[in-house]
């Protein structure tokens, strides 16, 4: 189960810079004065990448606590 636990810990890590990006990319959008139409698309992208990005955190993380319940 150990494998079931470090695959999890990769899998939630990889949400979390995931995670981290969307961030890096919104402020990097925001600080570039885009028009409203163009901001507001970059929004709702970035808005589904997070919701995807946590999303993989969180099945990262029940990798892990199922490897811990079994093991």
């Amino acid at each position: 189960m150990d494998a079931l636990i470090w695959a999890g810990a990769a899998v939630s890590v990889m949400g979390l810079a995931g995670i981290v990006w969307c961030i890096r990319n919104m402020l990097s959008a925001r600080g570039a004065n885009l028009p409203e139409p163009e901001m507001r698309a970059r929004l709702q992208k970035a808005v589904a990448q997070n919701m995807a990005a946590l999303a993989l955190s969180a099945v990262g993380l029940m990798m892990v606590v199922i490897g811990i319940m079994l093991g």
